[in-house]
């Protein structure tokens, strides 16, 4: 029994090995190859082409938006494109001011030091990090009470790159000394499209026009989902198929994943119907709503709520979550019990 469940977990780890190299192997590795965010693109590419000719280190950067937009890719353009290594950590794994030491004490020289997550921080940490970002200097205390004292450690110049979802999180001092400020917005279904057809050539998938872009259609404006939605329709049309991906196999590949025509999976139905048919149509707390659905909170407003504010299927005001009209045309319910609220009325 116990040799049967090693096989399993040794065959589980293997399988999501499998899915993170699939995953490295389509993410891009220049700037030229980057697809969508053209003016963040032209803007971080003068910045990277102007640091190279001063022969100077890069400005501190930091990237904000939704999970799956093309943030931590840029880091590793970032640090492909000047020339260095890159060394990459997450916000909650830095808890003490020894963590952060150690890795920057490492750096070379113009190395890229990427944080994801970064609103993360511990406050702890966070303090140790100003000296380093402006000054390229390392406060240590050594020893504890009357005898300890203070020495500075000087450090390599290195750029600083910044990932969060939540960038209101993010202290103000913190966010005062990054240089490069860039919003990942959601990509349009075109771009997405590309993003489709050049991960389905690296994959080697038959894949035609109008498969591409159907997937693309129902990606929620989001790379990553454009691309493991193309990983599973590989799956399908393997077993369900020939192996190519026409616009019939995309359908019924995204029909058995419960992927509908906008792009929503089974928890963004769950939301709003949970909205529409609990709350008569809202408002109603994000506490609420997250207990109702058996989710957690920052869940729910990191991944699933900003898509559907963004296409308009959600309001979110003070007194709480509100769906429109467009929800309850969506699921093809008449929205004769729901509340008519004012524009005064939302923000009592």
């Amino acid at each position: 029994m116990e040799e049967t469940q090693e096989k399993r977990s040794v065959s589980s780890q293997s399988l999501n090995q499998q899915e993170q190299d699939i995953e490295q192997t389509l993410r891009p590795q220049r700037l030229s190859d980057f697809i969508g965010q053209k003016k963040l693109k032209e803007n971080l590419y003068i910045s990277i082409l102007a640091s190279k000719k001063r022969k100077e280190t890069m400005d501190h950067c930091i990237f904000y938006g939704p999970p799956g937009l093309g943030k931590t890719t840029l880091a590793h353009i970032i640090s492909k494109e000047l020339g260095v290594n890159m060394t990459s950590t997450s916000g909650p794994v830095l808890e003490k001011q020894g963590d952060l030491a150690a890795i920057l004490t490492n750096l070379q020289e113009k190395d890229v030091f990427f944080i994801d997550e970064i609103h993360r921080l511990n406050r702890v940490v966070e303090e140790v990090l100003y000296p380093a970002m402006e000054d390229y200097k390392l406060d240590i205390i050594i020893g504890q009470g009357p005898s300890a004292r203070s020495i500075k450690l000087d450090l390599p110049q290195f750029t600083l790159v910044g990932a969060t979802t939540r960038a209101g999180l993010i202290t103000s001092p913190l966010r005062g000394r990054f240089g490069i400020v860039h919003l990942l917005d959601y990509y349009e279904p075109s771009d997405l499209e590309k993003i489709v057809v050049r991960s389905a050539k690296i994959l080697k998938i038959p894949l035609d026009r109008e498969g591409a872009n159907e997937i693309a259609r129902r990606s929620r404006g989001t790379p990553r989902i454009a691309n493991r939605l193309i990983r599973r329709l590989r799956d399908y049309s393997q077993v369900k198929a020939d192996g190519a991906i026409t616009k019939k196999v995309a359908l019924e590949g995204l029909a058995m994943l419960d992927v509908d025509e906008k792009g929503f999976d089974i928890m963004d139905r769950k939301i709003l119907l949970t909205i529409i048919e609990k709350f008569k149509g809202g408002p109603v707390g994000i506490e609420t709503l997250a207990a109702a659905i058996s989710e957690e909170k920052d869940t729910i407003e990191d991944v699933y709520e900003p898509f559907l504010i963004q296409q308009g299927f959600i309001q979110r005001t003070p007194r709480g979550r509100l769906v429109t009209q467009q929800a309850y045309q969506h699921f093809g319910i008449k929205s004769s019990n729901q509340k008519t609220i004012s524009q005064a009325q939302l923000f009592e």
